[in-house]
């Protein structure tokens, strides 16, 4: 195989990876969905050896599972394994948020409130962006520390949170996730690492809090948690939830919403196609 052959082979890898990875994090496939890849192959015009790449990579990051004889299919966290996740979580971005405390840049903070601003225009409007952008505040503030590793640690345990909320959350209003992360910009910009871990604390258990699920923190005493749930003026919960529906039912009206992108046009394309009756067929 030539180089050239090759790294075509690792761009369309990619582009399956990528369009997957949003699918998923944007709920338009549901938790358990099958993946099939003799379809998925077929409709994006590349070998079962390339989805198999893939989706070995979504499986690396927890999103998906591969099941001996049976396939892949989205990931289904058990109750046990999202209490577990989200205890790591908070731990993590404890981390990342006692690094940044009063370290933030003028240009840094800018970018954070533009993100949210983002969240506020996409709430009511665009469900799935929603969803998205909720969960890649937390990826950002990651990213903003220069630490790679822990980048990549958060990334994955907000995808997989995700998923959890699919799975187990409860409706209620975006406004929340809006109005907590601007607290956490906030907190970030006094030099008070341990106010900063307090907000960041009370925002994951509130999101927690949304599907039930009661993180080791939650055991500690009433009156402490309940200060901190002062402290970060915390509400209830994060990214918006999609109401359970068919998967071909949950994703074809966005298929034909305006998209202001070729790369956006290309991604719902792609994932409309798979998501077509015929495909959704094969995988039942």
């Amino acid at each position: 195989m030539s180089k050239h052959t090759a790294k075509i082979g690792s761009e369309r890898a990619a582009a399956i990876y990528r369009a997957l990875r949003h699918a998923i994090i944007e709920q338009a496939l549901e938790p358990g969905a099958k993946l099939p890849e003799d379809a998925i192959g077929e409709r994006f015009g590349v070998s079962r050896t390339l989805v198999r790449h893939a989706l070995g990579q979504l499986a690396a990051e927890g999103l998906v599972e591969l099941r001996r004889n049976r396939g892949a299919a989205v990931a289904r966290p058990s109750w046990d394994e999202a209490r577990d996740i989200f205890d790591v979580r908070r731990g993590l971005e404890r981390l990342v948020v006692v690094r940044l405390a009063g370290q933030l840049t003028a240009e840094q903070t800018a970018r954070l409130r533009e993100h949210v601003a983002d969240e506020q225009a996409a709430r009511g409007t665009n469900e799935p962006l929603s969803i998205r952008l909720a969960g890649e505040f937390h990826t950002l503030l990651a990213e903003m520390t220069g630490n790679a590793l822990l980048a990549r640690y958060v990334s994955e345990v907000a995808s997989r949170s995700g998923l959890i909320l699919a799975i187990y959350g409860r409706p209620h209003s975006s406004e929340c996730a809006v109005s907590e992360h601007r607290a956490i910009i906030e907190a970030l910009a006094g030099n008070n690492p341990e106010r900063a871990a307090a907000v960041m604390d009370g925002h994951l258990e509130a999101v927690a809090g949304r599907a039930l699920i009661q993180t080791k923190s939650q055991n500690a005493p009433r009156a402490a948690r309940r200060a901190r749930r002062l402290r970060a003026g915390a509400t209830d919960g994060c990214a918006p939830r999609l109401d359970p529906q068919a998967l071909n039912a949950a994703i074809r009206p966005r298929c034909r919403a305006r998209v202001s992108s070729r790369s956006a046009l290309s991604f719902h394309t792609s994932i409309c196609t798979i998501l077509s009756p015929r495909t959704t067929k094969r995988s039942t």
